[in-house]
């Protein structure tokens, strides 16, 4: 199964290893590097690198690559999950997860991987039971270590490990009994010159914050569950109720986890929350050329577009640009060529834009294609598939907790080609 894990931060160096079988030298991530150089961004290095002996698996999260040496075949989804499964774990304990968050915590993060993994094979996955084996750190606890020389491994076995349900603990108890849900959409889209969408799809998530008294069990229906298709579900959901009645049933885990992610690519069911109106051209025989873009709202039922965010990489024969943005504020590198537009909220009475001129290097062709356009933005309390929960029961359990239910829809990867 997995043999190693080496933690490479953004500058190539290794700053943590864990062996579970034989040590592999770090020579192996040699074939990883050299991926890394061929990859014009972090994000596009490839997941899968065979090397002669063994295969590297990673995945990039928080400026960290997280790569895992394993020796035999083995779904690499699996190996992908369970990477996942580490950061946010490692989320989980500490608040955030970075370098030097990792660097600090070194003893708890090594007890973390051991329990986590047995002799390479996953065992203890879920956060709740990883905090019963192993203590999250806090200023006391890490005081007292350091006087007495203790760690922070737990005393016994934790409870949920020998049960039907391993993700909840016994003998949970709270003052103020509460469960949120948050739905959250990122929508991917690829919209061509004239406005039409040439692929778009939505992944959604929705994440639990689950703070019950005793072993409640909990019914979450939607208005139109049909519209999940292509769905992964938390281990504590009943399938088959699913299947037969489209209800999600589950004893859900204490604290904060993900309870389903979601799927949906049809492209008549995937609304576009914006659009961005262009005009962006280069004349052959001058060194200026013209830059304006508006951004503004469509489909949004009425919600305001906030966090908007617009970068374009411009060709390399571009010395500068003049512009003036009608709101927010603007800045272009001359050096990587990146324009980044800050828009902050749009106003649909007063659309945002950027109006200007682009200066050329004197001598040089016109730039032979457009320059694409990234979009950043949110949208509270509106998922743009459609979902909508319809009610939360609970069983099992006596008293009425408070309920909520929030939604979000932001932009993953949202181009727009000129």
């Amino acid at each position: 199964m997995i043999h190693s894990l080496f933690l490479i931060n953004a500058s190539g160096d290794i700053f943590l290893e864990k062996h579970w079988k034989s040590v592999v030298s770090r020579s192996v991530c040699d074939y990883f590097f050299e991926a890394q150089e061929r990859a014009s961004e972090a994000e596009n290095v490839p997941p899968v690198i065979p090397t002669p002996h063994h295969y590297l698996l990673s995945i990039y999260r928080h400026k960290i690559f997280f790569v895992a040496v394993i020796q035999s075949e083995v779904p690499p989804l699996f190996v992908i999950e369970f990477l996942h499964r580490v950061v946010d774990t490692f989320q989980d304990y500490f608040g955030v997860c970075s370098e030097v968050i990792i660097k600090d915590n070194v003893v708890v993060v090594y007890e973390v991987l051991e329990e986590m993994l047995d002799n390479g094979f996953p065992l203890a996955t879920e956060s709740n039971i990883l905090k019963e084996l192993i203590k999250p750190p806090t200023i006391l606890r890490t005081v007292v270590n350091t006087i007495t020389g203790s760690t922070n491994v737990g005393d016994q076995l934790p409870t949920g490990q020998l049960s039907v349900v391993p993700w909840r603990r016994t003998g949970v108890k709270y003052t103020n009994n509460e469960a949120y849900f948050d739905v959250i959409e990122e929508i991917d889209a690829i919209i061509d010159k004239s406005g039409s969408t040439i692929t778009a799809e939505i992944q959604g998530v929705i994440d639990a914050c689950v703070k019950l008294t005793g072993m409640p069990d909990l019914t979450l229906s939607f208005m139109n569950p049909r519209l999940l298709d292509d769905v992964s579900f938390h281990p504590c959901v009943r399938f088959k109720r699913w299947e037969s009645e489209r209800i999600l049933s589950f004893i859900p885990p204490d604290g904060n986890f993900r309870l389903l992610s979601y799927h949906v690519s049809a492209q008549n069911l995937v609304a576009i929350p914006v659009y961005v109106k262009h005009n962006i051209s280069f004349r052959d025989s001058s060194s200026l050329g013209r830059f304006e873009i508006t951004v503004g709202p469509k489909q949004t039922m009425g919600k305001t577009v906030e966090g908007v965010m617009v970068t374009s990489q411009m060709p390399k024969s571009v010395l500068n640009m003049t512009l003036m943005p009608s709101q927010g504020t603007h800045v272009f590198d001359p050096v990587t060529k990146l324009l980044s537009w800050d828009v902050g909220k749009i106003n649909p009475q007063k659309l945002p834009s950027l109006k200007g001129s682009v200066s050329l290097q004197a001598g040089t062709s016109k730039p032979d294609e457009n320059p694409t356009i990234n979009l950043q933005f949110k949208i509270q309390q509106l998922a743009i598939s459609g979902l909508k929960v319809n009610r939360l029961d609970m069983y099992g359990e006596k008293y009425k907790p408070f309920k909520g239910i929030k939604y979000m829809t932001k932009a993953g990867k949202f181009q727009v080609r000129t």
